[in-house]
C-alpha cells in the first residue's frame, strides 16, 4: 500500500512540467517537477525536486533553507547520504529518511558507479524560498 502511494505520489510529480533544473556535471540532475502552496497553512508550499544521478554521480555538500522540512524516497537505485555529523548511511529503492530545517548535507550520491539512481526529495517549505539548496564552494 505504501509503495503503490510512493509509487503513484511520483508519477504525479514526475508528470509536472520542470519549473528549474540544475546540473552540476557532477553526475546529477536536479528538476522542481512540483511546487504547490499549502491552502490550510499559509506561507508554506509542497516543492517536490526529482535527483538523478548517472553511475558514480554527486552532489556537492550543501545545506537546505531554515524553513525546509524534507522528507526523501529513493525511487531507484541506491543513495549514499550523510546529513549532519551522523553516519554515512546508505537507502536503497523504497527506503527513506527525513531532514529537518538547517540540515547540512554532507555526502549525497550514487552508491553505485555502475547503475543509475533517482531520489525523490518533498520540501514543505517557506513559499517565497526560491533557492532549496545552497552549495558549498
Amino acid at each position: 500500500m505504501i509503495r503503490t502511494l510512493l509509487c503513484a505520489t511520483a508519477l504525479v510529480f514526475a508528470s509536472v512540467a520542470a519549473a528549474t533544473a540544475h546540473d552540476t556535471n557532477r553526475g546529477e540532475n536536479v528538476k522542481v517537477v512540483y511546487d504547490q502552496p499549502l491552502p490550510n497553512v499559509p506561507g508554506k508550499s509542497l516543492k517536490g525536486v526529482l535527483v538523478e544521478y548517472a553511475p558514480g554521480g554527486t552532489s556537492p555538500a550543501h545545506t537546505h533553507p531554515n524553513s525546509a522540512f524534507i522528507y526523501a524516497t529513493v525511487l531507484e537505485g541506491a543513495i549514499t547520504s550523510q546529513v549532519n555529523n551522523g553516519p554515512v548511511t546508505i537507502y536503497r529503492a523504497g527506503e527513506n529518511f527525513s531532514e529537518y530545517p538547517g540540515d547540512h548535507h554532507a555526502v549525497s550520491e550514487n552508491a553505485s558507479k555502475t547503475e543509475p539512481a533517482r531520489l525523490l526529495a518533498v520540501f514543505v517549505v517557506d513559499t517565497n524560498e526560491t533557492n532549496l539548496t545552497v552549495y558549498e564552494k
